[in-house]
């Protein structure tokens, strides 16, 4: 199941963590660092490693302000805000929070 979600937010971030050389750049230009359980390198190396149930339950995931500070400074291209939002979009899915049902539709058109 892990493997899954690690293939599944590879895919829909489109972030390579391969090219990560772990040299904390992002993570230095983060605005959101102090208020951070998790910081944008520690997002990369976790993805990369599968290590991905501790992220989806973290409050890091919604004190990234999605600045991509992190994305500009990363001499490498990696993309780290990327990651946080594909994680983000990945609990959403499992809340099943982006699913419309049938009887929401007519509410919507009111």
């Amino acid at each position: 199941m892990h493997n899954n979600d690690k293939e599944q937010i590879l895919r829909s971030s489109g972030v390579n963590v391969l090219k990560c050389m772990r040299c904390g750049k992002c993570t230095a230009t983060c605005p959101s660092y102090a208020e951070m359980e998790y910081h944008p390198h520690q997002f990369v190396n976790m993805v990369e490693t599968g290590d991905i149930e501790p992220l989806m339950n973290s409050k890091s995931l919604y004190r990234c302000l999605s600045c991509f500070a992190c994305i500009d400074r990363c001499p490498r291209g990696v993309e780290p805000a990327k990651l946080v939002e594909a994680v983000r979009l990945s609990v959403i899915r499992k809340q099943g929070a982006n699913h419309l049902s049938a009887d929401n539709v007519p509410e919507m058109l009111d």
